[in-house]
């Protein structure tokens, strides 16, 4: 890829959770089109392979949990020191570590993921307003789930925490506009480590009840989160692209 790189465009993303998988699909098309990307992610190591794939040149790396304050300060002041801008904030760090009824719901459990899927979001965007966005513009791209837009038996912590996540998308927008756009994606399931549960050892199966006949894979998402950070998308604001491979046209059929 760092042989092929185009002219930089000027622009800047943070992407949170861009170690692999969904993020760092969205973090390859916004450096295939030219952009600068400041990644962050759990594992260092995971991340500094990122970097290296992406080109050192277009990319650097935080390491860090999400939901730490000063982990979302240090990110934002990494991409203002190497790069002096944050036109792009992508928020796609999320956790599911619960599979089962919502009865049974650890509560403890329950506010781990809302801290980790909503406020960390809400944490990141903030601070890229005051630092960047507030006086310059940019976007925000919030990687929800189509399980915060219908129920999902047995990942119900997680579809509650898009939902929220959602609704957080329309309030920055409002609040955030003229200046800033504010949007989500919610993607069915993508062939990622974290979906893995959902998918693995029965793919042909889970792709089955797909119109499109597939599951989704990271630049899927890539794609919708490049048009979404573009001039294309610059009358949009506030709303959740749903990329799903079509399996809501089922909604209804028996």
């Amino acid at each position: 890829m760092t042989s092929q790189l185009p002219e930089l465009s000027g622009k800047v993303a943070l992407i949170t959770g861009a170690s692999r998988g969904i993020g760092y699909g969205i973090a390859e098309a916004l450096v295939a089109r030219g952009d600068r990307v400041v990644i962050t992610g759990r594992t260092e190591d995971s991340l500094k392979e990122a970097v290296e794939q992406l080109g050192a040149e277009r990319a650097v790396y935080v390491a860090g949990k999400a939901h730490d304050e000063e982990h979302q300060a240090a990110a934002v002041e990494r991409a203002m020191e190497a790069f002096g801008r944050v036109d792009y904030l992508v928020n796609n760090a999320g956790t599911n570590p619960v599979f089962g009824p919502i009865a049974d719901l650890d509560l403890n459990v329950a506010r781990k993921v809302f801290e980790t899927n909503v406020i960390s979001a809400l944490g990141f965007a903030q601070k890229a307003w005051y630092a960047w966005q507030k006086d310059n513009g940019g976007a925000i791209v919030n990687i929800a789930s189509v399980a915060g837009i219908a129920p999902s038996p047995f990942i119900a912590a997680y579809g509650v925490s898009k939902a929220a996540l959602i609704n957080l998308t329309q309030q920055l927008a409002h609040e955030f506009a003229p200046g800033v756009r504010v949007n989500a994606i919610a993607p069915a399931v993508v062939k990622t480590k974290f979906a893995s549960a959902l998918y693995e050892g029965r793919e042909a199966e889970a792709a089955a009840s797909y119109p499109l006949a597939r599951l989704g894979v990271p630049s899927d998402i890539g794609g919708a989160a490049a048009f979404l950070t573009s001039a294309q998308s610059d009358w949009v604001t506030g709303q959740t692209l749903v990329v799903d491979g079509g399996i809501f046209l089922n909604a209804g059929v028996s």
